[in-house]
């Protein structure tokens, strides 16, 4: 029962997906709907996988920096990757959420320099926070002031002075004094003094126009000049005097009238105590944000001595018992049921019904992603649904409750929900480096213009054997169809250490194929390798309209291979009908503009298909079109069809200049 109840000023879970990690909030308010529902207003917290990774960069070297000053013990590599699952960001941002969707409660605290980091992965559902993050800015900042200890803040206090020393320091360089406790007034004449000095406030507060506005009535000018401001101002005048009722009398009313004193309450319109007044009630005591957003035309010294000030009048009085009575209209906890809902990333048995969101159903041979268990009483689907991933029950409790998994993976990035606006995925190489933070623009432009180099991918002796002992998970046939699916290599690879021991211990027979010299390669090449035609000169074909001076070779140097024509001495028809002389020919066809990425090219070639050679590709068949892509390097032979022959056109009469008469 008090497991499920949960009351303002608990951290707990909230699920706002069923594949993403929870939500960690902290309850502010909660709050009963009209329709009969409670809402939580909480205070949002991140995780390290919600914000950028230069904000990431900056927290890192944060923590660095706070292990030095610590002195915090050594820790495996596996426990600074746990350690960053238990790494929250505080925030100024609120949000309104249903309390059914509340999973559970987590434990927050605020890291001290005393704390172990350690001791954080010994306890479980603890998290810890010591930065606060921006989500509007996209900013990381301290928390906390840091303690200012050593010369630059603290004072050095001299040795104590021998009886008979004497103090050489200018006292007044030191210190001012405002008060002499052992002067010759006595306290019945100063009272009367400071009764003079109120009086004299409130005669000057008649006399100005705009105080006379603010302070309409007689007792609310006498209750502004019995203010504190106004008896320092009598005190300071008596001192300055010497102590002298007389001089300081005199002080009061100069010739010019009586002089007014006026503290910050005065000062400060009713407009901008009401700003005052709506920035407390969002940012509290931070005095900063205060005067930044909503005064900022005030000094900060001015805001602190108004707040000081405002907690003595009786609106702070008001504003208290309102916000009492508020408190206790509100709901102060709340109860709601453990949710036992299955998930839809659960994977079912054989026989049961299939999961939704990718949980395509129980596979036999797949391993867990981060322990890499192959046994376990309930899987659960991760990651992309075409990556086929799977976590045991245990895992999947870490991955909901910490945002992350118990060991690194690769695929642990592409299970998180990015934040960029575009995949990497879909990026060329050269556009990815150019992202990067640390790449000028200069840099970026010779990443662009560089083009692509040749790469070898080897395999290992270990890959080669899971390809012949794991055959009905890997799928080769399937897998060379689609090489753009990703390949679990991880489960192969842990379903191939099961399954070795067990497989026949005589070896594989493998069919040697034996290589020939390279001198015989080099021949049986260039016996294959295509007779180069010169290609005809005609018309430089124009790209666009400011290269029409540029020449450019015959369409034979633009098709990926050479096509032997040698049935015909006619140009081929793209269209069925023979040309004509207002036609160009397939050496004039102009080709059609085309926009080359430099960072998809892989070599300064560019093949451009014009419109012989695509009229040629429509008379292959589709064998030959495979037999072609197999074999790139052989000549493709067609035999291209007889042109139609021309119609026979009328013999029309020419025209001659007699009038054409028409008969009625």
């Amino acid at each position: 029962m008090a497991a499920n109840m949960y009351r303002v000023g608990d951290y707990v879970y909230f699920e706002n997906s069923s594949s993403n990690p929870y939500l960690i909030r902290r309850i502010e308010e909660l709050n009963k709907t009209a329709n009969g529902n409670v809402e939580a207003k909480v205070v949002c917290l991140f995780r390290r996988r919600d914000i950028s990774g230069n904000l990431n960069t900056l927290a890192d070297s944060n923590a660095r920096d706070f292990e030095e000053e610590s002195k915090q013990p050594t820790v495996s590599e596996q426990q600074k990757h746990q350690l960053k699952h238990r790494e929250l960001f505080l925030s100024r941002q609120f949000e309104s959420l249903p309390a059914t969707h509340i999973r559970g409660k987590c434990n927050v605290t605020l890291l001290n320099e005393t704390d172990v980091l350690a001791g954080y992965l010994e306890k479980e559902e603890c998290f810890f926070y010591s930065l606060v993050f921006d989500p509007v800015q996209k900013t990381l900042l301290a928390d906390q002031g840091e303690i200012r200890v050593g010369s630059k803040y603290q004072a050095e206090i001299p040795d104590k002075l021998a009886e008979d020393e004497a103090d050489t320091r200018i006292q007044e360089k030191l210190e001012t004094k405002v008060w002499h406790p052992d002067n010759q007034l006595k306290d019945p004449q100063i009272d009367q003094f400071l009764v003079v000095a109120r009086a004299v406030g409130t005669f000057a507060r008649a006399l100005d126009c705009s105080s006379s506005i603010r302070q309409p009535s007689l007792h609310m000018s006498a209750a502004a000049a019995s203010r504190d401001i106004t008896l320092f101002h009598a005190m300071d005048t008596l001192q300055k005097n010497g102590y002298d009722l007389a001089k300081a009398m005199s002080t009061l009313v100069p010739q010019g009238g009586p002089v007014l004193c006026r503290d910050e309450m005065e000062e400060w319109s009713a407009s901008e105590a009401m700003l005052f007044e709506e920035a407390l009630e969002k940012y509290g005591k931070d005095f900063n944000d205060i005067r930044q957003d909503f005064l900022p035309w005030k000094s900060l010294a001015s805001v602190v001595q108004f707040y000081y000030m405002w907690k003595t009048t009786d609106r702070y009085i008001q504003q208290k018992r309102l916000k009492a009575a508020e408190a206790d209209s509100k709901l102060k906890q709340v109860y709601i049921p453990t949710y036992t809902k299955p998930n839809p990333n659960q994977i079912m048995g054989p026989g049961n019904k299939p999961g939704m969101n990718g949980a395509a159903g129980f596979q036999k041979g797949l391993s867990c992603e981060s322990c890499h268990t192959a046994q376990s009483a309930q899987w659960y689907a991760w990651g992309p649904p075409n990556m086929q991933c799977r976590l045991c029950a245990s895992c999947w409790i870490y991955w909901k409750k910490y945002g992350g998994l118990k060991t690194p993976t690769q695929l642990e990035g592409a299970a998180r929900s990015g934040s960029e606006s575009t995949p990497r995925g879909h990026m060329t190489r050269q556009e990815v480096q150019g992202l990067s933070p640390f790449t000028t623009s200069g840099g970026r432009a010779k990443l662009l213009a560089k083009n692509r180099q040749t790469f070898i991918l080897q395999t290992t002796k270990l890959t080669r054997i899971a390809r012949r002992v794991c055959t009905d998970i890997l799928q080769p046939r399937r897998a060379a169809r689609r090489p753009y699916a990703s390949i679990n290599a991880n489960a192969v690879k842990a379903e191939c250490m099961i399954r070795l021991p067990k497989a026949t211990k005589a070896p594989i027979k493998n069919r040697s194929i034996p290589r020939p010299p390279l001198a015989t390669i080099v021949k049986e090449l260039a016996i294959q390798a295509p007779l180069k035609l010169k290609a005809p000169r005609g018309t430089p074909t124009p790209i666009n309209r400011n290269q029409t001076n540029q020449p450019r070779g015959g369409s034979t140097l633009l098709g990926k291979r050479p096509f032997d024509s040698s049935a015909l001495a006619l140009p081929f028809p793209t269209n069925g009908r023979p040309f004509t002389s207002g036609m160009r020919t397939t050496s004039q066809s102009v080709i059609k503009r085309q926009k080359v990425n430099q960072g998809d090219a892989p070599n300064p070639v560019v093949f451009v298909a014009t419109k012989y050679t695509r009229a040629l590709r429509k008379h292959l068949t589709q064998s030959e079109m495979r037999r072609a892509a197999r074999k790139p390097h052989l000549p493709v032979r067609v035999k291209l069809p007889l042109p139609p022959r021309p119609l026979a056109l009328p013999i029309l009469p020419s025209s001659t200049s007699e009038p054409i008469v028409l008969e009625d």
